[in-house]
């Protein structure tokens, strides 16, 4: 029993992720308050289910569908697989840091559930630039590239909430949502099993042609975490999400560019 114990508990960490980042049917997991912190750690690894998925997808359309009209479907199924999760934090973010002038305003903003116009402008390029990057792909490379994407845009969650604190924790402000429940609560360990495996994947997949993917990926967490710190003094859940979403878009640009 005692040694089943530790695979139970990775299992259900592995299945906190997947709940929370896709919209996949798992079983109901027993509530913990730590366990979307314990569960960050695995958020690399469901980007890999969740890009080896679409990867699936582009090898059964490529043969019947022009470059343009199979990464419209891919970038489609993405969208549903993962409830827009990502697509709403890059829409509040652009929408809190484009209208807000000041850390309680912006933050005001990011609450609030309805789209603004740099909100929609921001998802309208997004998926455009999903698409259009990810179709000027070489044929040959869409695969890795689709994979190495959703591991590197879901390892960025774990730099940007090691080294960052939740943004709602200064004046008394209540700490709620996905920063108050993973910013500065993961570990060091978590941190480092998460790049290894991230970075080696890439490298397994791309070979050379990670180092830009990589690199990019490292840049980002870097400028938009140096961004959020300066201007809201930490990380919201919509930050992790922004992040995210720009981090794909950028290895898809790399994947086109090379």
């Amino acid at each position: 029993m005692s040694l089943l114990t530790p695979l139970r508990k990775v299992w259900s960490d592995v299945l906190s992720a997947v709940q929370f980042l896709t919209r996949v049917p798992v079983p109901s997991q027993r509530y913990e308050a730590d366990s979307l912190a314990r569960s960050v750690k695995y958020f690399p690894l469901v980007g890999a289910l969740i890009g080896g998925s679409a990867a699936v997808l582009h090898l059964l359309l490529a043969p019947h569908l022009s470059r343009l009209a199979a990464a419209f479907c891919i970038i489609l199924f993405l969208v549903m697989m993962t409830g827009c999760l990502h697509e709403d934090g890059l829409a509040d973010s652009a929408d809190g840091f484009g209208g807000g002038y000041g850390r309680e305003k912006i933050l005001l903003i990011m609450r609030d559930s309805r789209i603004g116009t740099y909100g929609g402008a921001a998802v309208v390029f997004s998926l455009l630039g999903r698409v259009l990057f990810l179709s000027s792909i070489p044929l040959p490379h869409v695969v890795p590239t689709l994979i190495v994407a959703h591991i590197l845009c879901r390892w960025t969650t774990l730099p940007l909430s090691y080294f960052l604190p939740p943004a709602r924790t200064q004046e008394g402000e209540k700490v709620d949502g996905l920063g108050g429940r993973i910013a500065w609560l993961t570990s060091g360990r978590t941190l480092a099993w998460g790049t290894i495996f991230s970075f080696v994947t890439a490298v397994l997949l791309l070979r050379t042609r990670a180092i830009a993917p990589i690199v990019g990926s490292i840049a980002l967490c870097l400028v938009s975490g140096r961004f959020y710190k300066r201007r809201i003094g930490g990380v919201t859940g919509d930050c992790f999400g922004a992040t995210n979403q720009l981090t794909e878009l950028a290895i898809y640009v790399c994947g086109a560019w090379s």
